[in-house]
C-alpha cells in the first residue's frame, strides 16, 4: 500500500540554521505514526515543513505520491492535507457551528459525521470558542480539520494544557477516526506512553535527527532510546 504522505531526506530550519536534519517518514491510509521527543527536538518544524508554512531546506515531501514542495499551504490543504497546530488556531468569539462553517467544503463530510466523533459538541454549536473547556476547543479544533475530509490529519501536541483523562479520550477518538475515514494522522505528542498506546508506528526525534522508528510495540521497548532521548 502506497503512502499518503512521504517525506524524504527532510532538512528544515529557521533564517538559514537547521532544526530537523534528513528526517525520513511515511504515514499510511488508516495509520497513526506518532512522532516523539523532547521540547526543541524538531516534531513541530516538520510539521510546519510538512504543510508548507516554513520552506524545507532539502529533502522531498510527497502527498498521495505527488511531491508537494514549495507548494502554498492553502493549496496542500485542499489536496488533503490538515494540520492541527499546537495553539489550535480558533476564534474566540465564534460558535462552534460557525467553525465547522467556516471549513466546509464541496462534498466535504456532514457535521453529523462529526458531532458522532465528538458527541460533546453537538450541545455546544451555538456556544462561543472562548467559553469552552481547553479540552472542548481541542475537539473543535480537530473537528474542523475533519471538515475538509483529509487524506492526512497532523496535529500538534493533542495534550497541551488538558488533564490526563481527557487525552486519553481524544486519543481512543483519534484511533477512531483514522479506522473509519483512513485518513493518515501524523501525531506530535508529549504523553509518550498514551500516543503509542493508539499509534501503529512512531519516530523518535532527538536534536532534530531520527533516534529510532518502528512499530509502536517496539518502540515502548526500546526503554533506554527514551530515556536518551528525552533526558540526554
Amino acid at each position: 500500500m502506497s503512502p499518503l504522505l512521504e517525506v524524504r531526506g527532510l532538512v528544515a530550519g529557521y533564517a538559514g540554521t537547521a532544526v530537523v536534519h534528513g528526517l525520513d517518514l511515511d504515514v499510511h491510509p488508516g495509520e497513526i505514526v506518532a512522532l516523539l521527543g523532547p521540547n526543541g527536538a524538531g516534531k513541530t518544524t516538520t510539521l510546519l515543513a510538512v504543510s508548507g508554512l516554513i520552506r524545507p531546506m532539502a529533502g522531498v515531501v510527497s502527498l498521495g505520491g505527488r511531491s508537494v514542495g514549495g507548494t502554498r499551504p492553502h493549496r496542500l490543504a485542499r489536496m488533503g492535507l490538515a494540520h492541527v497546530p499546537e495553539d489550535r488556531s480558533l476564534f474566540p468569539s465564534m460558535t462552534v457551528a460557525e467553525h465547522l462553517k467556516l471549513a466546509t467544503v464541496r462534498n466535504g463530510p456532514d457535521d453529523a459525521d462529526v458531532y458522532r466523533w465528538f458527541p460533546a459538541l453537538a450541545r455546544l454549536t451555538h456556544r462561543r470558542i472562548g467559553l469552552l473547556s481547553g479540552g472542548e476547543q481541542q475537539m473543535v479544533a480537530v473537528a474542523r480539520a475533519l471538515m475538509r475530509r483529509p487524506q492526512v490529519l497532523m496535529i500538534d501536541e493533542l495534550s497541551l494544557g488538558l488533564a490526563p483523562l481527557v487525552v486519553e479520550s481524544l486519543l481512543e477518538t483519534i484511533r477512531q477516526i483514522a479506522e473509519e475515514s483512513r485518513c493518515g494522522v501524523l501525531l506530535v505528542e508529549q504523553h509518550v506512553q498514551m500516543a503509542l498506546s493508539v499509534a501503529d508506528r512512531a519516530v523518535v526525534l532527538s536534536r532534530g535527527t531520527v533516534a529510532a522508528a518502528g512499530t509502536a510495540e517496539e518502540i515502548a521497548s526500546e526503554t533506554e532510546v527514551l530515556r536518551s532521548s528525552y533526558l540526554g
